[in-house]
């Protein structure tokens, strides 16, 4: 039997994205965002409200970069979520982070976080609260990389937001193999 919860934003997972950029003084920001991801082959969608520093900075830059959340850096991930950057000028640096400019769209990176999506704005509504924006370029280090060259999601360690009961999980195990394992069903 199933237990009705009525209508909640619960889907799993929810991957927890760290949204960057440049502000007008050229002060890197950040703000932690669990409500988006891939709404087109290159385009990402979000949910964040006008108010957030970040929003602004990423309208009057036209572009930001979205870092996958790791398991490693949770707290700072956490951190940049729960402080407003209006209130908080240095936010990355009390994180304990360190940017690099993109060499693909104007917006940081941040390097303790080692895979990103570099975007550039498409359009922001402000009644909706929805920003999408254009993906350019993908990025990763090297140590997140299997011997193939891919990003191995082992060792960059995602993590994802459960909105049920209000935390940070790891992404697990591997549960098959995609566009295969269905192929005995046909």
């Amino acid at each position: 039997m199933r237990k009705n919860f009525g209508a909640k934003p619960w889907t799993y997972p929810q991957p927890v994205f760290i949204l960057a950029s440049w502000g007008e003084d050229g002060i890197p920001d950040a703000m932690n965002a669990a409500w988006g991801g891939v709404s087109d082959d290159k385009e990402l969608s979000f949910c964040i409200s006008a108010d957030h520093k970040t929003t602004a900075n990423i309208l009057a830059r036209k572009a930001f970069t979205v870092s996958m959340a790791t398991a490693d850096q949770m707290a700072a991930c956490d951190y940049v979520g729960i402080e407003s950057g209006n209130k908080v000028r240095n936010k990355l640096e009390k994180a304990g982070w360190h940017v690099t400019p993109s060499a693909f769209v104007d917006a940081p990176l941040i390097d303790e976080l080692p895979m990103a999506v570099e975007c550039r704005l498409v359009s922001y509504d402000p009644e909706s609260c929805r920003l999408v924006g254009e993906i350019v370029n993908v990025s990763a280090d090297e140590a997140v990389l299997d011997e193939a060259g891919r990003i191995d999601p082992a060792k960059l360690r995602p993590i994802t937001f459960d909105p049920v009961h209000n935390l940070y999980r790891t992404v697990g195990e591997v549960a098959g193999r995609a566009f295969h394992d269905g192929l005995q069903l046909k």
